[in-house]
């Protein structure tokens, strides 16, 4: 509350002129990224789908090569097909696979649109790193995530009316669990905001691959369900992919540095 308030003195909710679009498309995709991902975990394995959005560090370079004018190497092409790899064994399309059902949990059709919102919950992600990048630190890492807080309550409230879905659940711990998840979606946010305020995106990018090993440990301790072999090597190429990506970007942002210095 102390932030917001020194902020709404230092700069307005709105924010400096110069940037409030990119705080707009900040929260715009920020919240349309972790709408699709809620999405997509409702519709296929916990660990495809957060193995999908690992890819995030691919369109991140892509995109940074295009709006930031970053350097898109040839190993930032291999890991690109890495990543592209690991989606398809994620996937498992038809006519790659000739099946339907290679292991895969409940129908292949709602497989495919949790697949495809997963995807585009990734590239929206990644967008929303870089548009963080080129903002850096001259916003408050306050304001960027009460832009994200509010834009995307105004279009969740607006999506529930339209779909007629405005309840609460019956079971109360389902409520508990509504309210968690807002909380901990929340502060991931935050964390990530100031960890790419204070951190160059590498390390970030390592760290939070963290996220696959997590999401195949609980996957299996609640949700009792094994992964098959086909989202464990999915999940290799992924992660391969994100990780290079990352060391690669670590390292080039530490050559710099130290040629800066000289």
């Amino acid at each position: 509350a102390i932030n917001v308030t020194f902020l709404s003195f230092r700069t307005g909710f709105l924010g400096p002129k110069g940037k409030r679009i990119f705080l707009f498309f900040r929260g715009f995709l920020g919240s349309t990224a972790m709408v699709l991902l809620y999405y997509a975990y409702q519709v296929m394995p916990l660990a495809d789908a957060t193995v999908i959005t690992f890819s995030s560090p691919v369109f991140t370079s892509l995109l940074a090569w295009i709006f930031l004018k970053e350097k898109y190497s040839l190993w930032d092409l291999l890991f690109t097909l890495f990543a592209i790899t690991g989606v398809i064994l994620i996937a498992r399309p038809p006519f790659l696979f000739g099946s339907r059902d290679m292991g895969i949990e409940g129908s292949y059709t709602d497989h495919l649109k949790g697949t495809i919102a997963a995807i585009a919950s990734t590239a929206s992600a990644a967008s929303t790193i870089v548009i963080l990048r080129k903002v850096g630190k001259s916003v408050h890492y306050f304001l960027s995530i009460w832009y994200y807080a509010v834009i995307g309550l105004i279009g969740c409230v607006i999506a529930l009316f339209v779909l007629n879905e405005w309840r609460l659940p019956q079971c109360g711990k389902d409520r508990v669990f509504l309210v968690l998840i807002g909380l901990l979606g929340l502060g991931g946010q935050v964390f990530l905001t100031k960890a790419l305020q204070i951190e160059k995106a590498g390390p970030v990018s390592i760290v939070r691959t963290m996220d696959v090993v997590f999401a195949f440990i609980l996957q299996i301790l609640f949700l009792n369900h094994l992964p098959t072999w086909w989202t464990v090597g999915g999940a290799l190429c992924v992660l391969a992919s994100s990780i290079g990506t990352a060391i690669r970007k670590w390292r080039q942002s530490v050559k710099k540095a130290k040629q800066s210095e000289i």
